[in-house]
């Protein structure tokens, strides 16, 4: 008999938010597709949740920099027979440095997993949700795309706002068929980012209040989506930042973001 369970799939689920999401919506009684570049992590994961929760857990490795991957990932789930309720594009990263200091395959790779590869993702997956009457898509977005992009991660802001615009337009066009969309965007979360970005050491002279963990971000966003939100801005204090800025003139709003930006980016590499 096929299960009643709802299916997730989560992209760069070996790690921060993404494991976090795939934590609490196996909590919740669904089954997942976990997908990342690092298999032991994602088995581990897969070990962890079949354990804990009883969830059927399927691990497909792959690297969504390839342009094949969304397409060859959508073909092996219909293979199997597996129909997706549920998609958490979240796999994503940042490249330091300016614009010009990184080669054309950087960029490349950057915008097709941040950008090209969670699109073309929701346009694969999405006619099915929409046959059934029944879906949730979490994009994960950031803070970033809601306020002047800053030196230091020149793609990354820019990629964001995309997502923002992007699940909008999709939450208005799918919302009467039962098809939720939501971009989740929060400010400073606790993970691995900063880490791979090598500005642990700026980040961590930032105050407490400015983090989150994890945890709080994939319970707001997930009752966020419930809801049928289609922006949700996890924190008081990132919403307020994101008010502010909107208040303000584009020019003072520039200036704060290039002198904020310098205590926590790297501008070269």
């Amino acid at each position: 008999m096929p299960s009643t369970r709802p299916l997730s799939l989560i992209t760069g689920a070996s790690s921060g938010i993404g494991a976090a999401f795939a934590r609490q919506l196996a909590a919740l009684g669904h089954d997942l597709v976990l997908t990342a570049r690092r298999t032991d992590r994602l088995q581990a994961l897969a070990t962890e949740l079949q354990h804990q929760h009883g969830a059927q857990i399927t691990v497909l490795p792959h690297d969504l920099a390839d342009p094949a991957t969304p397409a060859a990932l959508c073909a092996t789930l219909e293979q199997r027979g597996l129909q997706i309720d549920w998609l958490v594009n979240n796999a994503g990263y940042g490249v330091p440095g300016t614009f010009d200091a990184n080669d054309w395959t950087t960029h490349t790779d950057f915008l097709q997993v941040l950008l090209t590869a969670p699109t073309e993702l929701i346009w694969r997956l999405l006619p099915g949700m929409r046959e059934r009457g029944h879906g949730r898509i979490i994009n994960i977005a950031s803070l970033a795309g809601h306020v002047p992009g800053p030196a230091g991660h020149t793609l990354y802001a820019a990629t964001k706002a995309y997502l923002i615009k992007f699940s909008q337009s999709l939450a208005l066009e799918n919302r009467v068929l039962g098809v939720h969309v939501s971009a989740l965007c929060p400010g400073f979360t606790w993970s691995e980012f900063h880490d791979v970005t090598r500005t642990r050491d700026k980040m961590d002279k930032l105050p407490g209040f400015m983090w989150l963990g994890a945890e709080d971000v994939v319970r707001q966003g997930i009752d966020a989506v419930e809801r049928g939100d289609a922006v949700y801005i996890p924190g008081r204090v990132n919403r307020i930042i994101k008010s502010a800025m909107q208040l303000m003139p584009d020019r003072l709003a520039m200036w704060l973001t290039a002198r904020q930006s310098k205590r926590y980016r790297n501008t070269q590499v």
